[in-house]
């Protein structure tokens, strides 16, 4: 609560602020600077301000009191929900263009239209000594102020209201545990803000002096003064297309390089983390270098989280193998071995590591056999064999339970079905062909020859002939011709 009164506290100090510059120094100065007034009609003017003003300034509160209302009702609740964080944060956003909309219309129709009424009966009963012309060119006078006064409102408001959404989204966070995010609910574009300041900016001053060169020349009963508007129009005019053609450009440098970081940031979010060209001289070039070095950070991030994960694989098929020595080395031979049919067979340098790393981890599910059965030096009895073949479906169960991220799920298929047959004779779920994962067809071929070629407690290892001849004669039945075929040439070139 104590940031929504400051929060409120800065609104009535910019407020201030505005009103002083806009209507009580630019308007005041324009009318008892422009005018010849006695010292009685000035009084009588200053009178007229000072009730119209107060009728402004009520239709501002009373706006203000609905425009501020979610906020003062969000910061009063215990327990705010996710709607009621998006309702203040999305008000909050709005707030500047809130404060445009309640400094115009007040001050248009609360301040010009009793002001306009008060002058005329001022004029009509003489007390004040002036044309009824002078109402318009009033007028048009107020226009421009009010227009002033909403500007400098909304600038000094905008930077308020940042700050006060970064609160409401830090409270979000720390409250409900979620984000919030503008994108979608409201936007309001750089282009038009530097449009209507620009124009605003070129045209107020030329304006204001059109205007009180106008009074001064009624004032002076000037003989030109007949031909003053059409002259000041195309002043106008003229002045108007050269700041819509300052802005369009501006805006169109200020636009390339802010689609480039939006472009690069959503690559960046599809994974693909590539660093700008940084071509800019201005403030640009301090945000494309930033954008940069925070790339170089994720990369070298990402670089040492790869070489974490890889000797992690790599210690989990070490500690595999160290609790058989027989069998010592067999995932790391597996790997490579399957490493050689995927960059044979055009695999991606992607999938070629998560073939590795399947590969690895390929025997993980012997954790959950017992010794007796899994170090035991004779041949197995069909019971315990049966046991063994329950290990695929055991590590495809300790993988899934550690919640790996999307990336690395591709590695699953080949620890479950790396002892599948292409003709259905295979386990754990006797799948044919090509219903066999992609992985786990690469995985059989390598993981075959390498028990084959291995000493085991009951049976020494063959010849790697002998074992290249048995899955030249299993392609097609128990392996995967095409890659059975791809390691035959592997294997034939080593030799």
């Amino acid at each position: 609560m104590r940031e929504f009164q400051n929060f409120q506290k800065k609104l009535f100090f910019n407020y201030i602020i505005g009103s002083i510059i806009a209507v009580f120094g630019v308007g005041s100065v324009f009318i008892f600077h422009t005018l010849d007034l006695s010292s009685l009609e000035i009084r009588y003017l200053l009178f007229i301000m000072a009730v119209s003003g107060i009728i402004m300034i009520v239709g501002e509160f009373a706006l203000y009191r609905k425009h501020i209302k979610p906020l003062r009702e969000f910061f009063k609740l215990e327990n705010p929900q996710k709607k009621d964080f998006d309702h203040a944060y999305v008000t909050t956003h709005r707030f500047p263009m809130l404060t445009v909309k309640r400094i115009l219309g007040p001050h248009l129709l609360g301040l010009s239209i009793p002001a306009s009424v008060m002058t005329y009966l001022f004029i009509y009963t003489d007390l004040i000594n002036l044309d009824y012309y002078y109402i318009g060119l009033a007028w048009a006078g107020a226009i421009l102020i009010a227009v002033m006064h909403a500007l400098i409102e909304f600038f000094l408001t905008y930077n308020m209201c940042q700050k006060m959404a970064q609160k409401i989204e830090g409270l979000a966070r720390r409250t409900i545990g979620e984000s919030l995010t503008i994108e979608g609910k409201y936007f309001l574009s750089i282009r038009r803000k530097l449009l209507v300041s620009t124009l605003f900016t070129a045209t107020f001053p030329v304006s204001l002096f059109i205007l009180a060169s106008q009074i001064r020349a009624v004032e002076n009963y000037s003989a030109q003064s007949e031909n003053y508007w059409s002259w000041a129009s195309l002043i106008v005019v003229i002045i108007l297309g050269v700041s819509i053609c300052g802005a369009v450009l501006l805006y169109s440098s200020i636009q390339e390089p802010i689609q480039s970081l939006r472009s690069s940031f959503d690559l960046a979010r599809d994974g693909h983390f590539e660093e700008m060209t940084n071509s800019y001289s201005d403030e640009f070039a301090s945000l494309i270098t930033g954008y940069n070095h925070m790339i170089r950070g994720i990369q070298e991030r990402d670089d040492r989280n790869d070489q974490l994960l890889s000797s992690f694989f790599s210690v989990i098929a070490a500690t595999l193998d160290a609790r058989d020595p027989y069998t010592a080395g067999h995932s790391t031979r597996v790997a490579d071995y399957a490493v050689k049919i995927a960059e044979k067979a055009g695999f991606t340098s992607k999938q070629t590591d998560l073939l590795k790393k399947s590969a690895l981890l390929h025997d993980i599910g012997k954790i959950g056999i017992r010794d007796k059965i899994l170090l035991k030096e004779s041949r197995l009895t069909d019971a315990e064999f049966t046991v063994i073949k329950q290990h695929p479906i055991i590590g495809a169960n300790i993988l899934e339970q550690v919640l790996l991220p999307e990336e690395l799920k591709p590695i699953l298929p080949g620890v479950k079905y790396h002892h599948e047959r292409m003709d259905g004779l295979g386990y754990p779920e006797g799948l044919t062909g090509d219903e066999i994962p992609l992985f786990g067809r690469v995985l059989a071929v390598a993981d075959a020859f390498d028990a084959m070629t291995s000493d085991r407690p009951y049976v020494k290892g063959m010849p790697f002939s002998k074992a290249l001849d048995i899955i030249e004669s299993g392609k097609g039945t128990q392996w995967d011709p095409y890659f059975a075929s791809l390691f035959l040439e592997i294997m034939g070139k080593d030799n």
